[in-house]
Parts: C-alpha cells; sequence; structure tokens
C-alpha cells in the first residue's frame, strides 16, 4: 500500500475489515471467560454498563451501546430469561422500560473482571500503548459517527 489513499478493493487494504477482524479475535478471545460465566459479548457489554450505573432504560443503554431497540430488546428478554436482569414499566412513563440488575446480575461483576485483563495480557502493550489505542478508536467511532 502507498502513503496516498486510493481506492481499492483488496481486502487487505480496507479498514473496516482490520476493525472487523480484530473484533472478531477479541470476542474469540473473550469467549472462554465469558462462557465460564454463562453471558455473550453483547450480554457482557450490557452487564457492563448496568454495573456502572444500575436501573437505566433501554434507550439509554442503546445510546451507550449504539445499538437499537430492535437489537438490544432480544437480547435483554433473553438476559431476562437467565435472571441477570430485570425489566419494568417507568412509573411516570409506561412507554419506557427500566432495566436493573439482579442479585444474580450483580454477582457475576467480580468474576468477569478478568476479561479485560486477558485483553490487556494478549496485547501485550504499556498502559500507556494501550490508552492511546483505545483513544484512537474512540476518536474513530465518534468521527465515523458524525459521518454516518
Amino acid at each position: 500500500m502507498t502513503d496516498t489513499l486510493t481506492p481499492s478493493l483488496r481486502l487487505d487494504d480496507q479498514l473496516c475489515f482490520a476493525l472487523y477482524s480484530a473484533m472478531h479475535a477479541m470476542k474469540k478471545l473473550y469467549r472462554p471467560v465469558l462462557d465460564k460465566l454463562g453471558i455473550t459479548y453483547p450480554q457482557y457489554l450490557v452487564m457492563m454498563v448496568l454495573w456502572q450505573q444500575d436501573s437505566q432504560t433501554v434507550s439509554e443503554i442503546g445510546n451507550r451501546l449504539y445499538l437499537d431497540s430492535a437489537t438490544l430488546t432480544p437480547l435483554l428478554k433473553r438476559m431476562e430469561s437467565a435472571g441477570l436482569i430485570a425489566r419494568t414499566r417507568a412509573k411516570e412513563d409506561e412507554r419506557q422500560v427500566i432495566v436493573g440488575l439482579t442479585d444474580k446480575g450483580r454477582a457475576l461483576e467480580d468474576a468477569a473482571c478478568i476479561a479485560p485483563k486477558v485483553a490487556a495480557a494478549a496485547i501485550g502493550c504499556t498502559a500507556e500503548e494501550f490508552f492511546a489505542l483505545k483513544d484512537g478508536l474512540n476518536r474513530l467511532r465518534d468521527d465515523l459517527m458524525k459521518a454516518a
């Protein structure tokens, strides 16, 4: 690849494929850890949002994870069936659904702390490099969201 950006349909030249395949590798790395917890990667993301702040609306969770309610609702239903969360209608506006952790969901938090440690060890970079990479990806996401 040259220093200038020229249109190319070569898979290895695609930023989107580099991101996609890196995310696939990250999920593969997390899978054994999350399997022990009995949750999937998307469920792990929801749990992290709720561990940070319990009792949020479906829209708040969706905004935080960049997911629409049509994608999030089936995921939340499965999590509720597994006893990880409870969904209730908001008293002030019954159109809103509040999602909160159950005792079982709260109990997973300590065990889940191993997942980011596994990822950091696999990446093998310094803390400074780790946060620079994360910050760069966040900027990329934000720029792409603005452009979309």
